[in-house]
């Protein structure tokens, strides 16, 4: 479908059903969801097993032992892995994302470490300057001991103060992070919304798509503010179109991510926004990486 990435996930260690249903809500209107799925997951070692299949099926089709360098198994594309925490689990325990590093680091291009969904009690709680500290430097010593090379990302939530974003970044820094997901859904509810039912508004879960765009973009510029070039951001919330991918660009984000787009809009989403944005990049005589923290750079659009 022309993405470059694909993220599977959340992964939780045990097997948990997620919340009750209905969990997934249309906001047409809007072109947003909310939801609550509250991290269903199969488990470790059932999406382990899917990804080790997928590499067995590789190898049968192909006549041959070997792998291509990356786990995505196509050249220039990333697989991803989000780790997520069972609700069972203490809040101020790191081990499930411990656990998740030691068993998905072997078969992916990048993990994700998710302190950001708001449908996990307690979960956010996470990303306070101290407990995130603890958290990330467990993970990196994990992941140092089982994969030094695979990248470590932490996804983090677009519902935080400046000063509250400039913590995470620098712990984020401090601790070894190799990249920050800019951003999750978002609790709240802006007064621009379009849906006219208040009972559909007000479901419990977290609000993705259009509406989350400019809280998700502020975000981004508070966090390049603080971590400049050391490490990429990968920007998400509400990118529906070329237009809105640029702007993440600028704002300093190198990769972005689409999620509601491709639910509402269909299958076309990624090469829409792609033929987009190569088609400005022409027009303009630019590179995506050159308007890569453009905003901040005074640069004119």
């Amino acid at each position: 479908m022309g993405f470059g990435s694909v993220e599977v996930g959340s992964i939780t260690p045990v097997p948990q059903p997620g919340n009750p249903q209905p969990r997934v809500f249309r906001l047409p209107a809007d072109n947003a969801i909310i939801n609550r799925y509250g991290f269903n997951s199969d488990g470790h070692q059932v999406v382990l097993e899917r990804l080790q299949h997928r590499v067995r099926r590789y190898q049968h089709a192909h006549g041959t032992t070997s792998l291509p360098a990356r786990h995505a198994l196509v050249d220039d594309k990333l697989l991803g892995v989000n780790l997520g925490k069972n609700k069972t689990s203490a809040a101020d325990d790191h081990s499930d994302y411990v656990r998740g590093i030691k068993t998905f680091a072997p078969v992916a291009d990048y993990l994700v470490v998710n302190v950001s969904s708001p449908n996990t009690p307690g979960l956010r709680s996470l990303q306070r300057r101290e407990t995130l500290a603890e958290l990330i430097g467990a993970v990196i010593r994990e992941r140092n001991a089982v994969a030094p090379g695979v990248p470590v990302a932490l996804k983090i939530a677009p519902d935080m103060t400046s000063e509250e974003l400039a913590d995470v970044s620098a712990v984020a820094l401090a601790e070894g992070a190799d990249a920050l997901i800019v951003s999750n859904t978002t609790i709240q509810r802006p007064a621009t919304l379009k849906t006219a039912d208040k009972k559909l508004i007000n479901e419990m879960g977290g609000l993705s798509g259009p509406p989350v765009r400019d809280l998700a973009l502020q975000a981004v510029r508070t966090v390049r503010a603080c971590v400049g070039d050391k490490i990429p951001i990968i920007g998400c919330g509400g990118i529906s179109n070329a237009n809105d991918a640029l702007a993440f660009a600028r704002a300093g984000a190198t990769m972005v991510q689409v999620y509601t787009a491709l639910a509402m809009d269909g299958p076309h989403v990624a090469a829409a926004i792609k033929d987009g944005v190569t088609r400005y990049c022409k027009e303009h005589g630019t590179t995506w990486m050159d308007l890569v923290g453009a905003d901040a750079k005074g640069k004119a659009e």
